[in-house]
């Protein structure tokens, strides 16, 4: 199923009763942004020059968006709850799937359609039945499940039964998405944000000990810390800034100079997909090769 996560956004502050003065200004964004997506959609070229204009488009979206009529024109309700509408997040999250494509990618599967977006993924499974009595009816199971920003991954349906024969008296069935790669977007990323991320990437891990988890930032708002001491792949900072400080961040002229100084970056996206690339040319585990490795991993 297609998903708009930063449309539906824009849709929801239509609809605000809050937002009434502001509804102009999220009619133009709505325009923008449909002029936005048609500018991605009608792409011809590959490799470097597809992601370069791809990302020239998102700054150039982004800046218009949170700048010239957020910053600028926005009312004092809009510019407070921007955040909490996830109308500068959001976009980040409609921008990502659009680079799970042939022209920007390599061996993706030909016999499937890999899945890509904003997914509610499978983090564990457990059975947990009440008494020893029930262990003949239906199986209880527990599956743990967590809204991903970004997910390439696939469905997975399952049926668990405790009749051989797989009786409906007896039998439960369900889906989940079952993610092998994720991302967590955040405009601005903090140290509680960090450890947040740590553990979803933990428990991601347990349901599916190969995949990778991903952190995109545009202002970092902490330290930076070593991941490897974390089960996150990588953070990545796709403005290379810090988030302003509490003064200026409403200020037209503070928020403006910074986008312009500090864009989100090619290089930085670059260097996303690289990891995504280098993710799908991997073997994620082949026990048949422990001979010639030496090793068993």
């Amino acid at each position: 199923m297609i998903q708009f996560p930063h449309k539906d956004k824009l849709e929801a502050a239509l609809s605000n009763p809050k937002a009434t003065a502001d509804r102009p200004i999220l009619e133009e964004a709505m325009r923008a942004y449909n002029t936005w997506i048609q500018k991605m959609r009608s792409i011809t070229s590959t490799g470097d020059d597809f992601l370069r204009e791809m990302v020239a488009y998102l700054n150039e979206y982004k800046d218009y968006l949170e700048v010239e009529l957020v910053a600028r024109r926005g009312s004092d309700f809009l510019k407070r709850q921007k955040g909490q509408m996830k109308l500068d997040n959001s976009v980040i999250e409609e921008f990502l799937p659009y680079l799970v494509d042939n022209k920007l990618l390599n061996n993706l599967p030909t016999s499937f359609n890999v899945e890509s977006g904003s997914k509610t993924s499978f983090m564990s499974l457990s059975f947990f039945p009440s008494s020893i009595q029930k262990l003949n009816d239906k199986p209880e199971v527990i599956i743990k499940e967590k809204d991903q920003d970004f997910a390439i991954g696939k469905s997975i349906y399952y049926k668990f039964s405790s009749d051989q024969n797989f009786s409906n008296a007896h039998t439960i069935d369900g889906k989940l998405f079952l993610a092998v790669l994720a991302a967590e977007c955040k405009v601005n990323y903090d140290k509680t944000m960090f450890q947040e991320c740590a553990g979803t990437a933990a428990r991601l891990k347990q349901g599916c000990t190969v995949s990778k988890y991903y952190a995109l930032v545009e202002y970092l708002d902490m330290q930076p810390e070593d991941v490897r001491l974390t089960s996150i792949d990588n953070v990545f900072l796709l403005r290379k800034a810090k988030r302003l400080p509490y003064e200026k961040r409403s200020v037209y002229e503070e928020v403006r100079r910074q986008h312009e100084e500090c864009p989100i970056s090619f290089d930085v996206m670059k260097k996303f997909v690289t990891e995504i690339q280098n993710f799908i040319d991997a073997t994620w585990y082949d026990p048949e090769e422990a001979l010639n490795r030496g090793s068993f991993v």
